[in-house]
């Protein structure tokens, strides 16, 4: 059964930032998310680990006839490897001498279990039952899950030797996920980023996503999902072809990392809400779907109980105190959380390089923001004085802006082009600007125009950076980091070890962040309120999409409505519910002059 050890996960976090995450923590018992969109990215850290670990390496090349596939597999089968020989060391140690053991069960929260047992053991006095006891235990301890993160609608279709696409399988995502389901791991796979029906159809032509005769599924399917019906929707996809959904994972629209993918205004709380009072009707919805597949093949659904059916329901995006994951996990009856950006300060845990440590150290609200950088054309968070910044820049004053676009995964523009070319690309930046140029538009609009599109990184190289800086594999003074943090980050300023920030998680030390820190639930109000400004200024109050902001303000006025109530409870140690309160109140204010204003420009 897909399982944690612990009350928190560690998310994904760019190609490179969370890539070797599973060799840091996993033995330790902590579950961590792997990004194989970079499959190129994959094969230069295996080579690196494989150095390191002493195991065999044969190099894969570009030119391979399903080398996407098989970069994703030998990596992932790589990690395994690597994680299963630190997790055997590590049962192998002695436990009530300060090992590495002994860190593994008190890094786990005081409710779990095996800390439960481990603690009584060690006051056990007979040596033999002491002994017994421990053998027992050790049994029972499991690593971390080696999940890993595909993006589903980044899905480019390649193109064969003679300049035709490719079939569907050899799609980039599907690729992707072939690698996966052919790789010795069992462990989840978060699909994020949208709904692709042709990859989920595809996920039914691999025996592991479904059960075997013991009940077991050897890969958990994880859906990172934006509200309820989403997740219905979905899941029924799936249950059709008789595959479950283990757990759902959901992440806030805008105060999280990574690209933003707004909801309508619908604020964090109340999609928890929602989950939390129709989550019944996953398993009611699901489960006749998926017996009745079974039956269809001939094939026996094994008895499983309650717990064993009930897909987890887990949360992420602008946690920073316990106080906060306490209300996630009792007033939201939340299975998990997922804890990303703080642990971008924490080496032992994540692969960020010196120059963009320091930079997220420093950073504060002001330096990170929703930026254009993203050739998806989707709002991304960013940080002011990233080494991808300086570059960008760079380009621009020499007047030869864009990317040579080496890796191609995120190409989709066709407007100058037959086949798709990526907006990040030098092609298509000085396409671009050479038709701002020709355009009729005033000058001022035409630098503005051109700035956006300027402002184009790319991503496929930058974001994979650092992880190779920071493993010796690259020279820093190569730079062109690029970073995607949360806002969250801003309230942790400086290096972390692992236990300092698992004790921070747990509220078992004194918090690493300041009181005055805005409650989650404020700093995504505020985002919201920001983003659709933004889109006020950018909307005439005439044109048909001005009627989906007023959409918008009202659901975000349902939110604050909720978020009122909230700051009205008894707050939890460490949570800011004060900031709540005084955030909604002016949030609904400032809702009521934007609107107004946009109302007299109608006028």
């Amino acid at each position: 059964m897909y399982q944690n050890q612990h009350q928190f996960h560690i998310p994904v976090m760019g190609t490179g930032h969370s890539i070797d995450s599973p060799i840091r923590v996993a033995h330790l018992g902590i579950n961590s998310v792997i990004s194989v969109v970079d499959d190129l990215l994959c094969e230069k850290i295996r080579k690196h680990y494989c150095s390191e670990f002493n195991l065999p390496y044969k190099n894969i090349p570009r030119s391979a006839a399903d080398g996407r596939a098989d970069r994703v597999k030998a990596y992932l089968d790589t990690v395994q490897e690597i994680v299963s020989r630190k997790f055997e060391e590590l049962k192998a140690l002695p436990v009530f001498e300060g090992s590495e053991k002994d860190r593994y069960f008190e890094l786990l929260p005081d409710s779990n279990p095996l800390k439960k047992s481990y603690r009584s053991i060690a006051s056990l006095p007979d040596k033999e039952e002491r002994e017994r006891q421990i053998r027992e235990l050790t049994e029972k301890m499991t690593p971390g899950s080696i999940d890993v993160n595909i993006m589903a609608k980044v899905d480019a279709l390649r193109m064969g030797k003679d300049d035709t696409p490719m079939s569907a399988e050899f799609s980039d995502a599907s690729a992707a996920l072939r690698g996966f389901a052919q790789s010795t791991v069992s462990s989840g796979l978060v699909l994020s980023a949208g709904f692709n029906p042709r990859l989920y159809s595809y996920l039914s032509e691999f025996k592991d996503f479904y059960r075997d005769q013991t009940g077991r599924v050897k890969k958990a399917i994880v859906l990172k999902v934006s509200d309820f019906r989403s997740a219905l929707i979905q899941g029924k996809f799936l249950a059709k072809k008789g595959l479950e959904v283990a757990e759902f994972r959901i992440e806030s629209g805008l105060n999280c990392g990574g690209h933003a993918f707004a909801s309508d205004g619908h604020l964090l709380p109340v999609l928890l809400q929602d989950f939390r009072d129709k989550r019944d009707q996953l398993v009611e919805t699901f489960q006749p779907m998926i017996k009745s597949f079974y039956e269809s093949e001939g094939r026996e659904y094994p008895e499983l109980s309650d717990e064993e059916i009930t897909p987890k329901i887990t949360v992420q995006g602008g946690i920073g105190t316990n106080g906060e994951m306490q209300r996630l996990l009792n007033e939201f009856s939340m299975d998990g959380t997922g804890w990303g950006s703080p642990f971008l300060l924490v080496p032992e845990a994540t692969c960020v390089d010196d120059f963009t440590t320091e930079v997220l150290a420093n950073a504060g609200e002001k330096d990170l923001y929703l930026s254009n950088v993203s050739p998806l054309g989707v709002p991304f968070n960013n940080i002011r004085g990233s080494g991808s910044e300086i570059h960008t820049k760079e380009l621009i004053e020499k007047g030869k802006p864009g990317s040579k676009c080496p890796k191609g995964f995120l190409v989709s523009n066709t407007e100058f082009t037959e086949n798709p070319i990526c907006t990040a690309s030098a092609e298509y930046q000085l396409l671009k600007i050479n038709q701002i140029e020709e355009s009729d538009l005033p000058s001022d609009k035409k630098e503005d125009q051109k700035n956006r599109v300027m402002e184009k990184t790319c991503l496929c190289t930058n974001l994979g950076t650092g992880s190779l800086i920071k493993l010796g594999i690259m020279k820093p003074s190569y730079g062109r980091q690029a970073i995607c943090p949360g806002p969250n980050v801003a309230w942790f300023d400086r290096r972390y070890t692992l236990d300092e920030m698992v004790e921070h998680i747990y509220g078992r030390r004194e918090s690493l962040v300041k009181n005055e820190r805005p409650h989650m639930f404020a700093k995504e109000l505020v985002m919201y309120v920001d983003y659709l400004e933004e889109l006020l200024k950018q909307t005439d109050p005439e044109e048909p999409g001005f009627r989906k902001l007023k959409k918008m303000r009202k659901n975000l006025e349902s939110g604050i409505e909720v978020c009122l109530k909230i700051s009205e409870s008894e707050p939890y140690s460490g949570e800011n519910v004060l900031s709540l309160e005084k955030t909604a109140l002016t949030q609904k204010e400032r809702l009521k002059r934007l609107f107004s204003e946009a109302e007299l420009v109608e006028a």
